[in-house]
């Protein structure tokens, strides 16, 4: 008796602290929990009529009866025991049921938030990742922007290098083109200069040929005339000694009358030696004048000068006029 009182305390405290257990958390309720209700086996209809046959009263038993009462009594209370270990079966697996409910939604809960996290880890990371592919498209615009301002600056800075050089290069060749149109200048004055002066040393020099020329025409004309006046005076003194001889050697026919003149025309050697004679102008009188081409043939040798010059001047051919009155 005192086992099965002490039994029955032992269930109602394990069921008091199974129930105590099984109170919900304080934990938030889940957003939707998907779950269904396993109903407990239905009692027999025999166990679920007993307990209300219990309050049955019930004559007074004999000593015999009192052992049968004893043995229903204790039949009645394994009966109970068991139909409380039963419901208590029953409510350990609606605690397991739920408990498993309860784990399955924690882990459901678990994996959901999970997820959320992994997706708000993965909605991070992708706005992370898109917000560093931002800066880097930032940074690379930027980049190429700083790249072509630099690019830009260096074009700049190249054409107004090349605008420096061009104009210093073209400042050089003008002033190699004004140093060449200088020296050329100097170099035309120069030889301006120097032609003026080869123009003056000529002309001074022409100037001196001129005189030099006019003194040695004036020489040479004073020479020549000198030479004429030598020669004049030396051909008039050979002439007059040539009429003296032709004088002497001339025999004048006595038929000749007053008035006839016969022009012979002479030519003389060097040596004086009659190369020949013949008559340029008639008298009209033949006896007068084969007189006068007896008188020159008849003179072995003529005068001459010795200078060449008087001699070709005047001797080598010349006339002569045979007239009574002028050869005498």
């Amino acid at each position: 008796m005192a086992i099965s009182v002490g039994l029955h305390v032992a269930i109602v405290l394990f069921s008091l602290a199974g129930w105590s257990w099984s109170e919900p958390s304080h934990e938030p309720p889940p957003r939707s929990i998907s779950a269904r209700l396993i109903m407990p086996e239905p009692v027999p209809a025999q166990q679920a009529s007993q307990p209300a046959a219990q309050p049955s009263a019930q004559p007074e038993p004999e000593p015999q009866e009192d052992a049968q009462e004893e043995a229903r009594k204790e039949a009645e209370e394994k009966a109970r025991q068991e139909e409380q270990r039963q419901e208590e079966a029953r409510k350990q697996a609606l605690i397991r049921e739920k408990e498993k409910q309860e784990a399955a939604a924690k882990a459901k809960e678990e994996a959901r938030r999970k997820a959320e996290a992994e997706a708000a880890a993965a909605a991070k990371r992708k706005a992370e990742e898109e917000r560093r592919r931002k800066e880097l498209e930032a940074e690379k615009a930027a980049e190429e922007k700083r790249r072509a301002e630099e690019k830009a600056a260096e074009e700049r800075r190249k054409a107004e290098e090349k605008r420096r050089q061009e104009e210093a290069e073209r400042k050089r060749q003008e002033k190699l083109e004004q140093e060449r149109r200088e020296a050329e200048q100097r170099k035309r004055e120069e030889e301006r200069r120097k032609r003026e002066e080869q123009l003056a040393a000529l002309a001074e020099q022409s100037a001196e040929e001129q005189a030099a020329s006019e003194q040695a025409r004036q020489e040479a004309a004073a020479a020549a005339r000198a030479k004429q006046a030598q020669m004049a005076s030396e051909s008039e003194k050979y002439e007059a000694l040539i009429r003296q001889r032709l004088s002497n050697a001339w025999y004048i026919p006595s038929s000749a009358q007053k008035g006839l003149v016969t022009t012979l025309e002479i030519t003389l050697l060097p040596t004086g030696e009659l190369a020949s004679v013949r008559i340029a102008k008639s008298s009209g009188n033949t006896a007068f004048d084969n007189s006068a081409l007896s008188a020159v043939r008849g003179v072995q040798r003529f005068p001459v000068p010795n200078d060449p010059d008087v001699f070709n001047a005047y001797f080598r051919n010349f006339s002569i006029q045979f007239d009574p009155e002028k050869l005498r």
